[in-house]
């Protein structure tokens, strides 16, 4: 099976190159914009007609995205997360390889949820900030192309690679920068959010198993179960071997706090736009994950304490 693989050196799109990589029967091209990429190419600026060449050309079986932005002002989010989607499913349609479309969506897509609840996929998505709705205008051009598609709407990815602003990471640093300089408490906003943690390794184990598959829709990725991100940070102190106090600031986070979420900023206006939370997603998030159980045969491996290990094995490298 010839594989192309869009963004293989993002945070989703590493572990799923090693993921397919791993299975003999997959011949792996990885296209983007960075120069170890097998073909350059930007999908925000090139267009559909040579993208189509390129297709007919190599005849890939199944294309997976993973490419696109999750920061920035609403032009850089569309431009990467909507326009070059766009370009995709043209080119696709377009080209006479007739290869199976896997597109990397997100939660928060979805946007806030009623605390208690789990998010299924016949959940009507009212995003709460320009990245969520860049990638569900992803999600609509795919699953209106006509193509042979499938979105996997992934939830709050975390483990090894974690980025250093996401919530997870930020908080690694914070409690790294706190051992470091001896401090007995650490003070942070923002962790009465819960959010649904899934590894980034059960995540690519679910984009081979939709390669694989005949599914098409959108199918929810994620553990299931949505945790605070105050016990998560308790977690993670226990793996750090962190003895100090860990103090919840009220409130959500905000741009004058040390917050675990922050403000996104946008280049459209002077001033940064601060959201209550930064992914749109509100105080609650939880994944109904049975879609993905009965359809790709795909349930989580990897539990959080694991995940975070890995997050704070990175981070104590930094010291």
């Amino acid at each position: 099976m010839r594989v192309l693989l869009i963004g293989a050196n993002g945070y989703l799109g590493r572990f799923v190159a090693d993921r397919l990589l791993a299975d003999p029967a997959v011949q792996l091209t990885a296209l983007g914009r960075g120069d170890d990429a097998d073909v350059r190419f930007d999908l925000a600026t090139g267009s559909p007609g040579a993208l189509t060449r390129f297709l007919d050309a190599v005849h890939p079986g199944v294309i997976v995205n993973c490419a696109g932005a999750t920061r920035g002002g609403a032009r850089e989010l569309t431009r990467h997360n909507t326009v070059a989607v766009a370009t995709v499913c043209e080119a696709l349609r377009r080209s006479g390889c007739g290869a199976r479309l896997v597109q990397i969506g997100c939660s928060s897509e979805y946007g806030p949820s009623q605390p208690g609840s789990s998010t299924a996929e016949d959940a009507v998505p009212r995003p709460g900030g320009p990245y969520g709705v860049s990638k569900l205008a992803a999600t609509e051009l795919v699953l209106g192309s006509g193509l042979d598609a499938v979105v996997l709407r992934v939830f709050s990815p975390a483990g090894p690679g974690t980025p250093a602003g996401s919530p997870l990471g930020r908080l690694a640093e914070a409690m790294r920068r706190a051992m470091q300089s001896g401090d007995g408490e650490l003070k942070l906003g923002g962790l009465g959010a819960q959010r649904d943690f899934v590894d980034v390794r059960d995540v690519a184990r679910a984009v081979h198993a939709a390669s694989l598959s005949a599914a098409q829709g959108v199918i929810n990725i994620g553990s299931g179960r949505a945790v605070r991100l105050r016990d998560a940070a308790a977690v993670l102190a226990r793996v750090a071997g962190y003895g100090g106090a860990l103090h919840e600031l009220d409130g959500p986070p905000g741009p004058l706090r040390g917050a675990i979420g922050h403000p996104r900023l946008d280049p459209d206006h002077t001033a940064p736009v601060a959201y209550p939370y930064p992914d749109g997603c509100g105080s609650w998030q939880q994944a109904d994950v049975r879609c993905a159980r009965d359809r790709l045969g795909w349930r989580p491996r990897i539990n959080l304490e694991e995940s975070l290990a890995d997050i704070w094995m990175e981070a104590a490298c930094r010291i």
